[in-house]
C-alpha cells in the first residue's frame, strides 16, 4: 500500500530502530517528521539521506518529557502539513541499575522519558486524529514489559506501562478510526546491543531460540505494517518480536 502524502511522526527517529521505522515509511512514500535529542549529527545524516533518495524526512529537536515542548512541536507539525495520519511512539532510554542501588532520579529519568513522553506527545496528536475521524498510533514496548528483567525494573515499568497504555486508549478511540497497537521486540541489534561484552550477549541469546537478535528492519516492517496495511479491527493489541523465546 502506497501512503503518498500521509504526514507521520516518529519520536526517537535519528538512530536504531527509529531510524529505520524512518526510513522504510518514506519508502512507503509517507512525509515522515521525526524527534531526536542528543543526536543531532545523526539526525541531520538522516534527513540527508532521505532527501538524496527523494524523501522527504524532517527532523525536530525536543525533549518528549517535557509537555509544553511537545505541544509546541505537534502544533508546528500541524501548522507545516495540516494533519498527522500515523503516530510512532518510539523514543526510549534505558539506565539499567537493581533497584538496591537505583536512584530516584535514575527512576524518574527512564519513567519520564519512556511512559511519560509516549502520554505527552499521544495526549497532544489525539485531538487531531480524532477531529479527522482516522489514524494509526503505534507504541514500541519491549519483553522487558512483559516478562520484567533484573536490573530493568525503571525500564520494565515504563515498557508495562505502555502496554496498559496502548489497550486503554485503543478503547477510548475505536469508534473513531483510530487504531493503537504496540510493538514489543526482544534484543534488537542496536549500539546498546552492540556495547555488550560478549559473554552478555551469549547469555542474552541463550534464551531465544532462533539464536540471534532482532533487526531494526524487522521492527521497522511490523510497525509499518501497522500503520499501513493492517485492518482496522486489529487495535489495542501487542505484537511480540522475540524469536521464538515465548514459545512453550
Amino acid at each position: 500500500m502506497n501512503v503518498e502524502n500521509k504526514i507521520a511522526l516518529v519520536t526517537g527517529g535519528s538512530r536504531g530502530i527509529g531510524r529505520a521505522i524512518v526510513i522504510e515509511l518514506v519508502k512507503k512514500g509517507a512525509k515522515v517528521v521525526f524527534t531526536y535529542l542528543n543526536g543531532k549529527k545523526e539526525a541531520y545524516e538522516l534527513k540527508e539521506e532521505v532527501t538524496s533518495s527523494g524523501g522527504e524526512a524532517i527532523p525536530f529537536k525536543v525533549d518528549i518529557g517535557n509537555f509544553e515542548d511537545t505541544k509546541k512541536m505537534v502544533a508546528d507539525v500541524i501548522q507545516t502539513f495540516g494533519r498527522i495520519d500515523i503516530l510512532v511512539n518510539n523514543a526510549g532510554k534505558t539506565r539499567d541499575k537493581t533497584l538496591l542501588v537505583m536512584s530516584p532520579e535514575e527512576w524518574n529519568d527512564v519513567i519520564n522519558t519512556n511512559l511519560t513522553g509516549t502520554y505527552n506527545v499521544t495526549k497532544n496528536c489525539i485531538f487531531y486524529m480524532l477531529k479527522n475521524k482516522s489514524g494509526r498510533i503505534i507504541n514500541l514496548s519491549s519483553i522487558s514489559g512483559i516478562e520484567g528483567l533484573p536490573g530493568q525494573a525503571n525500564y520494565s515499568a515504563s515498557k508495562a506501562g505502555i502496554i496498559g497504555f496502548t489497550r486503554a486508549i485503543a478503547k477510548e478511540v475505536v469508534g473513531y478510526g483510530i487504531t493503537v497497537n504496540a510493538v514489543a521486540p526482544g534484543g534488537v541489534k542496536t549500539a546498546m546491543i552492540e556495547g555488550m561484552t560478549e559473554k552478555a550477549r551469549e547469555s542474552l541469546l541463550s534464551s531465544v531460540p532462533m539464536r540471534r537478535f532482532c533487526e531494526p528492519e524487522e521492527v521497522a516492517n511490523v510497525v509499518s505494517y501497522l500503520a499501513l496495511k493492517s485492518p482496522n479491527y486489529l487495535t489495542g493489541n501487542v505484537i511480540v518480536l522475540d524469536g521464538g523465546a515465548g514459545i512453550g
